[in-house]
């Protein structure tokens, strides 16, 4: 069978192991990235592809015949026709809970350095003041502890959950909202409304989805705390980034941690990389991107290919 991965550089591969991969019984043709003209030319042949974020839609399934598999090497599957591929007999296979160690140790990295205005500090040693003191501490910025606080946690699957299991090691409470849309009383669960005004910190864990697009904007915003913290490892477009740039300007919230944006990566600029915006924390989309993490997703796509070698359905994995 011939494999193809159509944007292998997308899990940085060069400190991963990749032998397991390459010692599977296929004719592989592994490319650092494909853009969408060259899709079509190097799918049209194979039997297995690989995708992180190469979009595979109806028309290139159409041209690639031999197509039995699409293997996609991220959680979110929006990158694939999953209607076209179940008309056309393709199974189609993701990766779930490879990065929950890394992604809940992020959030706790943006949390922390908010909450102790770590960068603030840094730039004021920089800048000599610590140098300049009378007193042998600088009191330049306020710090707070996370001990007592409340964490409202919209999203309570593994990675929900993880956060929320560090975030009681450190002492706070715990707040887990409905599910959004939901019209059902959940045991407990608090309606979003509640959570956003009692929560001291508020981490996202939802994919996004028609109910979840914009889920935080500028009426959410303001039922929150004047200083509470806003923390997003999940998707872009959960959060109106217009409206949080201006809550943050307005000092409406206390801050933000943020490493996933609405357009990756952004180079037309987005409104959140303007460096004026205070209490605000921006990273390259990394949560999930420890060593540990990427090779333990090769490793589940390993076992997603040798299910299928065997003839075992691995779409069941599909969440």
């Amino acid at each position: 069978m011939r494999a193809v991965f159509l944007d292998v550089d997308t899990l940085a591969p060069v400190d991963l192991d990749l032998a397991r991969l390459q010692a599977l019984p296929l004719a592989w043709q592994m490319h650092a990235l494909t853009l969408p003209s060259e899709t079509a030319t190097r799918i049209q042949q194979a039997d297995i592809v690989l995708t992180n974020k190469v979009v595979i839609n109806a028309d290139l399934m159409a041209q690639a015949p031999a197509l039995k598999l699409i293997c996609v090497a991220a959680t979110g599957t929006n990158n694939v026709d999953l209607v076209a591929a179940k008309a056309r007999g393709i199974q189609v296979t993701n990766v779930t809970g490879y990065g929950t160690a890394s992604v809940v140790q992020h959030v706790f990295a943006l949390l922390l350095a908010l909450k102790t205005n770590l960068l603030r500090y840094q730039g004021s040693i920089k800048a000599g003041h610590w140098q300049r003191s009378d007193g042998f501490c600088l009191f330049d910025h306020p710090i707070s502890e996370l001990a007592g606080k409340t964490i409202g946690i919209i999203g309570y699957g593994e990675l929900g959950q993880g956060v929320a299991q560090v975030a009681q090691a450190f002492g706070m409470q715990v707040l887990i909202a409905a599910r959004p849309g939901s019209i059902e009383q959940q045991a407990g669960r608090v309606p979003l409304e509640q959570l956003l005004r009692e929560a001291d910190v508020i981490s996202l864990h939802v994919p996004l989805a028609e109910n979840t697009r914009n889920l935080i904007g500028t009426a959410e915003l303001a039922l929150m705390k004047p200083d509470a913290i806003l923390i997003n490892t999940a998707r872009g477009g959960i959060v109106d980034e217009a409206a949080l740039a201006d809550a943050l300007r307005d000092g409406r919230i206390g801050g933000a941690g943020i490493d996933v944006l609405t357009v990756e990566p952004p180079r037309d600029g987005n409104v959140l990389l303007d460096a004026s915006i205070p209490n605000l924390i921006v990273t390259p989309h990394i949560a999930w991107a420890s060593r540990e993490s990427r090779q333990r997703l090769l490793h589940l796509i390993c076992d997603s290919i040798e299910d299928f070698l065997a003839g075992r359905d691995v779409s069941r994995r599909l969440v």
